[in-house]
């Protein structure tokens, strides 16, 4: 049975609490203020989170239950609370029939227009969630950071929300943000939470157009515009800054999230938000990270990511890929990456100076696919021996070498189907006397590093010793004019990708000395 607990919040203050907080953070004792200039002199990539290199997050909520029953021989958007009411006349499609997600959306609900997407919130039943199961999986997986999506683009609140009735206390009769957040942290691990809810301006639109959306629900579906809208309306702001400042207020996350559409509201908004959560840091005596798509923020406030995709190059700053095994929410059947692709996909990423944000998709019930989780133990088992190679790593001289590159870098460029070979190698490094060799797949008889060849002016420092991750096997090696030529030992530890550790004596330079025949010409 559902439980209502409906919360109040009073017009005056609901007008008030945007312009209100705008004016609290100009007040000068902050010591962020709304202004890039300001925001651009924090410290956007703590070493925390250069560190960390994986992280997990869950897309998980009422919409999940909705692909149930669906025909696997045929694709649905994953925006279900956008595309169900997309039937090719009321709201037009580019075909002029019907999208799948509505006609299914017709079969099993019924008419969008009497049964809307409240009535899939309605349906939410979390009977199988687990916090404590899914932080313990999340921590041997291998993660250093993880949380939910706290609010995707159907604008409901996946914690005991005061400002939204629209939330998983009142649906659901659980709070999944509190419960993670505790065990995630027990674990040791850094908690995020990932907001989705500024493109709910578009996502809900179709919903308008449709009809049959009820006055006392536009605090879901927000108020009536047209599908070209592209200017959201005030009480839009004020609902977006009042949840997310409560979610900042209560569960103080490590990082802050954000999906894309959000560099389409306004500047003021945008720094309102960063130097409000830049300030709680400091106030919580920690520093937060803060991850966006686009042009949300300028690249010195926060961190870029790119959604399934990556740079072909390193970069500088650190940024954030984000990417899933497979669809983004709960699909019956679903197929999934391999173990071997993730890894290949996280070591590409960590040479280039990245991070891995990876989504796991809970069954509507919120238990989590065995598929799921046996793909996360084995990222796990490959991190417990190589993971010296990726944690607390910084890019090396070079990213790598090999014959497979992506063609382009950027947003979604995995649909590229890249499949390494023992012949692609990436490097970290540890120190300037400690580095890392990274083979993409199990070499045969030996690997050679080309780019550390004698002829070449990449390494300039005599290499001491090399060993194996995860090995007592002695590791024979000669460098010459062909590259480092490292004999494949007997046996690997893992399945996947291999990392070899190097240790250099280091840089040196002679002194003359104090002698002074030695300063003689």
């Amino acid at each position: 049975m559902i439980k209502f607990k409906l919360t109040i919040v009073a017009l005056s203050i609901t007008a008030l609490g945007y312009s209100q907080s705008s004016k609290e953070q100009k007040n000068n004792s902050k010591p962020y203020k709304e202004s890039w200039e300001s925001l651009e002199k924090v410290n956007a990539a703590p070493n925390w989170f250069q560190d960390a290199k994986f992280g997990i997050y869950a897309h998980w909520g009422p919409v999940s239950s909705a692909f149930e029953g669906t025909d696997p021989t045929k694709y649905y958007a994953g925006w279900h609370g956008m595309k169900m009411y997309e039937d090719g006349k009321k709201v037009p499609t580019k075909n002029g029939k019907p999208t799948t997600n509505y006609v299914h959306h017709k079969k099993k609900y019924g008419n969008p227009a009497k049964y809307g997407y409240k009535h899939i919130i309605e349906q939410f039943s979390p009977t199988a969630f687990n916090a404590k199961e899914w932080a313990d999986l999340f921590a041997k997986s291998g993660a250093k950071f993880a949380g939910p999506v706290a609010m995707h683009h159907d604008n409901f609140a996946m914690w005991n929300s005061k400002v939204t009735r629209w939330n998983s206390i009142n649906y659901g009769d659980i709070d999944p943000s509190a419960e993670l957040k505790k065990e995630i942290e027990a674990k040791g691990l850094k908690f995020m939470a990932s907001f989705h809810h500024a493109f709910t301006w578009k996502y809900f639109a179709p919903a308008h157009k449709h009809g049959g959306i009820s006055p006392k629900d536009y605090d879901l579906y927000t108020n009536p515009h047209s599908l070209e809208s592209n200017t959201p309306d005030e009480d839009f702001y004020n609902d977006w800054w009042l949840k997310i400042k409560e979610y900042i207020d209560v569960y103080q996350p490590d990082l802050i999230w954000f999906d894309w559409w959000l560099e389409n509201m306004t500047e003021e908004s945008r720094q309102q938000f960063l130097a409000y959560y830049y300030n709680k840091g400091i106030e919580w005596n920690k520093e937060v990270v803060v991850s966006y798509k686009e042009t949300t923020f300028p690249e010195t406030t926060a961190v870029k990511d790119y959604e399934r995709g990556r740079p072909n190059q390193p970069k500088s700053a650190s940024w954030l890929t984000d990417t899933s095994p497979g669809a983004w929410f709960y699909r019956p059947n679903a197929k999934f990456k391999t173990p071997n692709e993730l890894v290949d996909i996280l070591v590409d990423i960590v040479s280039k100076n990245g991070l891995m944000l990876l989504n796991v998709p809970p069954n509507p019930d919120g238990s989590i696919p065995n598929e799921m989780k046996n793909l996360l133990l084995d990222m796990g088992s490959w991190l417990a021996v190589n993971g010296d190679a990726i944690y607390g790593t910084r890019p090396w001289t070079i990213f790598g070498e090999g014959p497979t590159r992506l063609p382009e870098g950027g947003h979604k460029v995995e649909k590229f189907k890249i499949e390494y070979t023992n012949a692609d190698i990436r490097f970290t490094k540890k120190s300037d006397n400690e580095f890392y060799i990274i083979v993409m797949d199990t070499p045969e008889k030996e690997v050679i590093v080309k780019s550390l060849s004698t002829s070449i002016g990449v390494l300039n420092s005599k290499i001491e010793n090399i060993t194996l991750l995860g090995s007592n096997e002695k590791i024979n090696w000669k460098r010459d004019q062909r590259g480092l030529v490292i004999e494949a030992p007997r046996t690997f530890p893992t399945k996947y990708a291999h990392a070899f550790k190097v240790i250099l004596e280091g840089y040196k330079e002679n002194n003359i000395g104090g002698a002074i025949d030695a300063h003689a010409d």
